[in-house]
């Protein structure tokens, strides 16, 4: 099968690099692309980078698959994930919500992370009005993003880590029953996450049902922490 790992806020293809050998030896094909503003694309477009745009680059990437894929989204990847299901839901198996914005239609980003009090981005997050980007204040980058993680991951990423385009997050989602709705959806709960909250995540699922529901005790960045069950729960899936 086809898997597309979309990574999530300030990161880019390179926080999958654990979970990837994993599902490469059951026999999948495993595609990890840098979303545009993201990663190694980071400085083109930047804070003029939209949501469709991500999407669509997404998009381009099934159209060159012989196969549906499951895709398997991060955090603020949600979005994205969502876009792609409603933009190209012939080209999916499922989509997989790894402690993701699994928002609804005419929903955005903005208005569930500011209810989220058991998470530390809010106050750490530092908007450049000027770059229209944000990005997490240092000193948060352990405790909200990586509690459970080596030191070596921790400075990895601190090295990796780039500013995030926010106008996706402002943007109100546009989804349909006849599109979006067709499409599986899956979540994979992370129950020590101080990003997106355990009980933003499960408010979720039940805002949006979906086929199944997996448990990882593990930070938001379960990609580093605990990849062997983040790849078995995704290859439960596929």
């Amino acid at each position: 099968m086809n898997i597309i790992l979309l990574h999530g806020s300030w990161h880019g293809a390179w926080c999958w690099h654990k979970v990837v050998p994993h599902l490469q030896a059951s026999g999948h094909r495993v595609h990890v692309p840098d979303l545009p503003a993201h990663g190694r694309n980071w400085r083109v477009a930047r804070g003029r980078t939209r949501l469709a745009s991500m999407a669509s680059y997404v998009c381009a990437i099934l159209d060159q698959l012989d196969k549906p894929a499951l895709l398997v989204a991060h955090s603020r990847g949600g979005i994205v994930a969502s876009t792609v299901a409603e933009m190209r839901p012939q080209a999916l198996r499922g989509t997989a919500y790894v402690a993701a914005y699994m928002l609804r239609n005419g929903e955005r980003v903005v208005d569930y992370f500011k209810k989220d009090r058991d998470s530390l981005v809010l106050p750490n997050i530092r908007v450049n009005k000027m770059t229209l980007t944000d990005s997490l204040a240092e000193e948060a980058y352990q405790p909200a993003l990586y509690a459970d993680c080596s030191h070596a991951d921790v400075e990895l990423a601190r090295s990796l880590l780039t500013p995030e385009p926010s106008l996706p997050a402002l943007t109100r989602l546009r989804l349909t029953d006849a599109r979006y709705g067709t499409v599986p959806r899956h979540y994979i709960e992370l129950t020590q996450d101080r990003a997106v909250s355990i009980a933003l995540q499960r408010a979720m699922v039940v805002n949006s049902p979906c086929q199944t529901v997996s448990t990882i005790d593990a930070s938001h960045s379960a990609y580093f922490s605990r990849p062997r069950e983040l790849a078995n729960a995704i290859l439960g899936m596929a």
